[in-house]
């Protein structure tokens, strides 16, 4: 069974960004995908110290709510969403603090050496990032693709699908795009067939 991971990082239940990632999670469960959606905001963590502990150990110092999600997105996850909304031109401050935890993710890969992947395990872990913008603006989600492509190649996901979807305010919501809203849900779905 695939195993899809969804990392909300959202301040706002059921904003535009919560519902588009909501589509794309029905396609994968209707192809049989096990869902799992993780908000951040409900969560209790600290962003990064900047201690580099992690660069001599491989393991972060801190433990609290992420260490968990972090566990099961390395062990189990099959196909890795991040989601978030774009606040002042990049990802909101709970995705990016999330997304800088898992600089030991990239200790490991990268100072200590325990952590190689495989061009097949690559092949088969997908990162797929979920965004929403009010501006009408197609380049306003820019800033955010190497955010989190950093998080997609540190932790083992060949990042290759974007579902955005801009001018939010222009539409009254997301609820405007119904073609988006079906695109993300056709392609959740689509990505579990095909493994």
């Amino acid at each position: 069974m695939v195993k899809v991971t969804a990392i909300i990082g959202s301040p706002k239940h059921l904003g535009n960004t919560e519902k588009l990632t909501d589509c794309f999670l029905k396609g994968a469960e209707s192809a049989g995908a096990e869902i799992t959606k993780v908000m951040l905001k409900k969560l209790k963590y600290k962003s990064c110290m900047g201690c580099n502990k992690c660069h001599e150990t491989g393991r972060c110092v801190m433990k609290d709510d992420l260490t968990q999600v972090f566990e099961e997105i390395i062990t189990v996850c099959d196909i890795l969403v991040l989601s978030s909304p774009i606040y002042s031109m990049t990802v909101t401050a709970e995705m990016k603090g999330f997304i800088d935890r898992g600089q030991y993710l990239w200790a490991r890969r990268f100072r200590t050496n325990e952590t190689e992947y495989s061009e097949e395990h690559l092949k088969t872990h997908i990162g797929v990032f979920i965004s929403t913008a009010g501006m009408d603006m197609p380049t306003v989600f820019d800033s955010a693709y190497p955010t989190v492509r950093a998080l997609f190649n540190d932790a083992g996901f060949t990042y290759s699908e974007n579902i955005t979807a801009d001018a939010m305010d222009k539409y009254g919501g997301i609820g405007g795009r119904p073609d988006i809203m079906n695109a993300a849900e056709e392609l959740g779905k689509k990505l579990c067939l095909s493994r």
